[in-house]
Formats: structure tokens, sequence, C-alpha cells
């Protein structure tokens, strides 16, 4: 029979040393988690007496406990040696968790990386794996919730998850990571972050490197790349390719007294510094002794009280014994703040004064006698009418002239002789009147309340007589448009009364202005909303209007001179419209308060805009949208503005009963500006219920200028 081996005595004493170590650590590891429990029991706002509480499923376990008896074997207080040992590392093996994330519970919630936010205002927080909604839990106040947790031992255990909406109890092994994390530990008690290093390398009977090359040959001879290099850097420098800074030699020399290099520095780079003024240095009368000669007597310090107080000295020398002696300045800090205003209010660059006579600066204008002629003194007055002369339109030959007032009557006038030739009395107010511009056709269109009556004046031989008569013929009833539908908008209507056709709009016309052809008027009826402004052909007595959209309220309008071109004055704004084209030009910025009329220089490329607050706004339009000059010539409201159709004149009549006309020379030059220069103030009009002159006309030949006033009297002025 075999006889059993018994192990040696160094060997069980050697386990049995191991066994009782193993069972201090475990000790020790059992006091630490005690203490850990009170601060982490702390840390969550709980009870102290969960931490010493024992749980109805078994005993508080250590770190090393958790993994060394956690399927109930005790192997620390077993005796039976190594077989005891091998179990013990089999349970361990057992209970080791994977990594994996295949073993970890799947949520709940299904939504996956979606934000809560999108289900704020639902009554859902996200879908199961069925795809059933997960309904939100009604949530306690916090009062309520205040209580609960006094109430519940084991509330700092439990956790709020918001993506499953529910509350999680922490177990203990959940604890214990959260307690090793929050001491910066690892959380696995089985990690030993200070392991052995483990050399790899075989060094045991080593007796070579582990390379064993020679050294090369390069390590021992002269580098000839670098040779190169040192003397392409050399042939740099001896060329001057390269240049080295020189250092600044600092001056050994310098002003006691004074900072005078600063400013010879300043100086000498052509800046005009001055220098901060020096105080004044202390000369013999400071010294705490001075000579006897410094010391005033009595009767000098006396004298020095008679003074003014600029006149005296600021410092009477006084003489001591020692230094020590000497009391405080009693102007010490007088003095300094002196100092300091003398820095502080000192000029620092020299400003060169240029002297410039002021009559230098005023534009340079012509003489007034170089352009003459020009409208100056009243020559003839027309008389006749009762009431204010609202208008006036001048022949195109120059020999008649026509008015319309609000007593509601139209005289025509010889200008030579101021004769009235012919009278109508239309029955309403007269706002405006426009005589045709072709020398032919003698027609006067004249706008009375609601209507337009174009008038046939009687002038000229036979055959214009009955091409007039011919054109103020309607042969049949009613108005057409351009598509040929007949419009309520105006109505054409044969006036047997005064010899002419009347045109009933439906709103108060404000102003007539015929076509340069004389077959077109415009008509503005301020408040005629998108029917304000109509065209109107006298051929073919149709009635359009115009295609462009109004934006504001109308105030005037007018053909250009030359071409098709359209302008449409509001009280802010003034718009040029392509009539061919049928589109928008330019838009002219007034910047004034209200416009009040309009006009456009014969050449076409100049307009000029009155206002309602005396200003004058000339516009070059192949300049710019914006006023070229902006003239404040009347101190009440411009009636209206006109230019000459043969000078370089241009008139303003306001309601201060004055009427300026100026010099507006416009050159063919694209570079060259219109030169404007004011002549002449005409004055002679009488105010009547605070209107002044209603109205200005050139006359079409000569550089005279028509006023038409409130006080019923129309005046000629000439040169």
């Amino acid at each position: 029979m075999a006889k059993r081996e018994t192990p040696p005595l160094d060997s069980l004493n050697k386990k049995k040393k191991e066994k009782e170590k193993k069972m201090e650590e475990n000790t020790k590891h059992q006091q630490e988690e005690n203490v850990d429990d009170k601060q982490l029991h702390q840390g969550f706002s709980g009870d102290e007496e969960e931490l010493t509480e024992s749980e109805s499923d078994g005993p508080v376990l250590s770190e090393d406990e958790d993994y060394v008896s956690a399927d109930g074997d005790d192997s620390l207080h077993n005796d039976s040696g190594e077989e005891n040992e091998g179990g013990s590392s089999e349970s361990h093996q057992g209970i080791e968790e994977s990594d994996s994330s295949e073993d970890e519970v799947a949520p709940r919630n299904t939504i996956g990386d979606v934000p809560l936010e999108w289900y704020k205002d639902e009554e859902h927080v996200g879908y199961d794996i069925a795809g059933k909604k997960i309904k939100k839990k009604v949530r306690q106040d916090k009062l309520d919730s205040f209580l609960a947790s006094a109430d519940d031992s084991k509330n700092w255990h439990k956790i709020y998850d918001e993506y499953n909406d529910e509350e999680v109890e922490l177990t203990k092994r959940e604890t214990r990571l959260i307690r090793r994390l929050l001491k910066g530990k690892a959380p696995h008690a089985e990690f030993d972050p200070y392991a052995p290093y483990v050399d790899w390398f075989k060094w045991d009977d080593a007796k070579h490197p582990l390379s064993n090359a020679p050294e090369p040959k390069r390590r021992f001879i002269p580098s000839k790349w670098e040779s190169k290099k040192v003397v392409e850097y050399v042939r740099a420098i001896r060329k001057g390719l390269i240049k080295f800074d020189k250092p600044k030699e600092e001056p050994r020399l310098y002003l006691l007294w004074g900072d005078d290099s600063s400013s010879t520095e300043k100086a000498g780079h052509g800046l005009a510094y001055i220098p901060a003024p020096k105080s004044k240095l202390p000369g013999h009368d400071e010294s705490y002794n001075p000579s006897l000669e410094y010391i005033p007597t009595q009767e000098e310090i006396n004298s020095y009280q008679l003074m003014y107080e600029e006149d005296r000295p600021k410092f009477i020398p006084r003489r001591f014994l020692s230094l020590r002696s000497v009391p405080a300045y009693e102007n010490a800090v007088k003095e300094s703040f002196d100092r300091c205003l003398d820095l502080y209010l000192c000029p620092r660059a020299r400003k060169k004064r240029i002297n410039i006579d002021p009559e230098s600066l005023k534009p340079k204008l012509p003489s007034r006698k170089d352009l003459k002629p020009y409208p100056v003194t009243c020559y003839l007055e027309y008389k006749g009418h009762k009431g204010a002369v609202m208008s006036i339109s001048t022949e195109a030959s120059g020999q008649w002239i026509a008015s319309g007032s609000i007593d509601g009557s139209v005289r025509v006038w010889e200008v030579e002789t101021g004769r009235c030739l012919r009278v109508w009395e239309v029955g309403e107010a007269v706002h405006y009147v426009a005589w045709n511009p072709l020398p032919g056709l003698h027609i006067l269109a004249v706008s009375a309340g609601q209507d337009v009556l174009l008038l046939n004046t009687g002038l000229g031989n036979d055959e214009e007589q009955k091409n007039i008569e011919q054109l103020l013929r309607i042969e049949t009833p009613g108005s057409m448009d351009d598509s040929g539908n007949t419009t309520s908008i105006v109505s054409w209507a044969q006036d047997d009364k005064h010899g002419g056709i009347r045109l009933k709009h439906f709103k108060t016309v404000s102003s007539v202005e015929w076509h340069r052809k004389g077959d077109y008027l415009s008509t503005v009826m301020p408040a005629g909303e998108s029917r304000a402004i109509l065209i109107h052909q006298l051929s073919k007595k149709i009635t359009q209007r115009i295609p462009f959209k109004l934006h504001g309220l109308p105030v005037s309008s007018i053909f250009h001179p030359t071409r098709s071109i359209f302008f449409i004055s509001t009280k802010k704004n003034v718009r040029v419209y392509d009539l061919l084209k049928q589109k928008l030009i330019k838009k002219l910025e007034t910047g004034l308060r209200e416009v009040s009329s309009i006009a456009v220089h014969p050449a076409g490329d100049n307009v000029i805009v009155g206002s309602r607050e005396g200003k004058l706004c000339w516009f070059d339009m192949d300049l710019s949208s914006q006023p070229y000059r902006i003239l404040k010539c009347h101190p009440k409201d411009i009636t209206n503005v006109a230019f000459h159709h043969s000078y370089p004149l241009f008139a303003t009549c306001s309601d201060d009963c004055t009427a300026y006309v100026f010099h507006g020379m416009v050159y063919s030059d694209l570079n060259q500006n219109p030169l404007i220069v004011p002549l002449e103030i005409l004055r002679g009009h009488t105010s009547t219920n605070g209107r002044g002159v209603m109205d200005c006309k050139f006359h079409p030949r000569q550089p005279w200028l028509f006023t038409a006033g409130a006080d019923s009297v129309i005046k000629l002025y000439c040169h």
C-alpha cells in the first residue's frame, strides 16, 4: 500500500500566512466600506441608518467578497488546502461579468437617439419594443415628492430615468461602482493600477548590444552640402543681399532738466511737434540760505501787498540757518496742479493758420449786366376779372394770352395792347387754362370743376377755323378706350353753348397739359385714385388711363418737350415714364414736404420742382436722381414754376406776392454743370385772402413774364 505523502512543513506555514494576510485585508476593506457608506449616504441626502441596516437578502459584502463568496462558499475559513483554493478560483471565474453590449438589458423605450423635447407636449414618451406607446406617469409636485422621500428610507438609492419615465433603484454593486468613481479609483476592485512591469525582452546572458553595426563614414568627414550652403551665405553677405540690423547706439549724453532729445527726433521725422513747457529752474532766491542781496526788506514786503496779485512776486526769499529748519512749502500742491494744467492744456502740434478772405468763398457769378435781357419792370396790367386769377396761358405765336378766374370766366387778351378780345362764362371756378401748342390750332383747354372744356377761340383764318370746327365736332356720343369698349371714366359731349367739346370727369380736375403735337392732352384728378391721370386724344375722341401704378397722391403731370416721356409728380417724388416702352425710367427724390408744381427745360434733361415750403429743386436727370441744387427763395408756398422756351430763364411765383427770375444756363458739354444765377425779384401784386401770385408764364418769343395774382390782376414784366 502506497504511503500518502504529507506536504512539507514550510509549505504549510506559507499557506497559513497567506490565509491570515488575506483575512486581514478583508477586514480592512470591511472597515473602509462602512466609512464610504456614510460618505455616500450624505452625498445622496439619505438617512444615516440606511448605511448600517442589513438587507433582507443577505449581509453587506465588501468589495472583494462580492466575487469570492457570491455562490455561498466561504473560502476564508476553509482549511482544506489547495482544493479549496481551486474551488474559490472557479467560483470567482463563474460570477465574472462580460463587457459585451449584448449582455446588457435593452431599454424599454425604443425611440433611439431622439431629443425628448419632441415628446414634451405629448401624452407618451416613446414606444416599447412591441410598438405600443409608453404613457407618461403622473408626476408628483415638489411637496408630495419631498414628503415621500422623507418617509422612504431607501429613497437615496433611487434615481429618475427620464428616457424610460421611471424610477430606478440602484443595486449594491452599482452603489459600490459609484463610490469608487467618486474616490477617483477604478470602478472594478479586481483591477490593479500598480501592476508590476513585465519586461518582455530576455536580458539573461546578453553580451552584445541590440545593434552592432559599424559607424558610417559620413560621421567622420565634413559635409560637402553644408560647405556649399555656407559659401552661398558668404557670397550673399558680400554682395549685400543679406543685411544685418545694426544695433542702435544709445546716446551717452542727455539733458538733465529736459527731454529735448525726444522733440528733436520727432521734428526730424517731419512732424510739427511742440515740446511740453518746462518748469522754471530754481535760482539763488529759492535757496534756503540766499545772499543778503536777494532777501527783501520789510518795506519791500509791504509794497508787495499794494501790488496787483498778478504783479506780485510768486516767491519771497527767506534765510534759514540749516536745511532742517526749512518748513513745508505752502504752495506745493497748488504749483503741482498748475504744472499739470500746463502739461494738459499745452498744444501738441503746430497748426498752420490760413488767412482766407470771406469774399473769396462766395461762388464767382457773372454780372447781371452780362445776363440781360430778363424781365425787370411791370409794363402792362390786364384788368377785368372779378376774382383771383388762377391760371394763365400764352398762345404759340405770343400775340394772345388766356386767363381763368374763380369768378367762372375765361378771357382772351391781346398781349401788346391789353385789350380783352373774348369772354366765356363757364359757371364754375376755373382752375386751369392751357393753349394748344400748335400755331394753327387755336383751341383752349379749360378745367372747371369736373369738366374740361375744349373751346374754339375764333382766331386764325378761314381754313384754320374749318379745321378747328371739324376737330371739335363729335359725331357719336360716348368715349371709346383703346380696347374699343365704351367707358364710364370720361364722357365726350358737344357743348353748343360755348362752341366746343365738354369732357365730363367723375372728380374735380386740377390741371390740364397738352402734348407737343397738339393732339393729346392729360388731365389730373387728385381724388381719382387709380384713374387720377387720364390721357385724351382729340382726333379720335377717346380717353385712356396711363398704364402705370400711381404711388401717392398726384399733383401735376407734364409731357416731355421732345420725346415720348411722361412726368408725374406726387407730393413727395417725381416719376419719369416712357410711354412707348411703358416702363419707369427714373424716380426723382425731392426730399420736400409737399410738391406743388413742376416744369421741364426745353432741352428735356433738366427739371425744376417747386414745393409748399418755399424751396426750389433743380434736377439734372443725366447726373443723379437727387437734386443738383436746392434754393430756399420764398418764405411762403411756391404756386408755380416755369421755363422760357428760348432764353436761359426760369421763374417762380409764390404766395408772398413776389416772383423770382433766375438765369439757368444748360450747357451741351456734359462735364459742365448748369449755371444758376438769381436775377430779379418782381413785386407789385397785393395779398388777398392770404394768397399772392397764383401763376406765372413766359412769353414764347420775348424775355417777358406774365404773372396772375389773387388780386384779380394780370401783370406783364418786360426787360
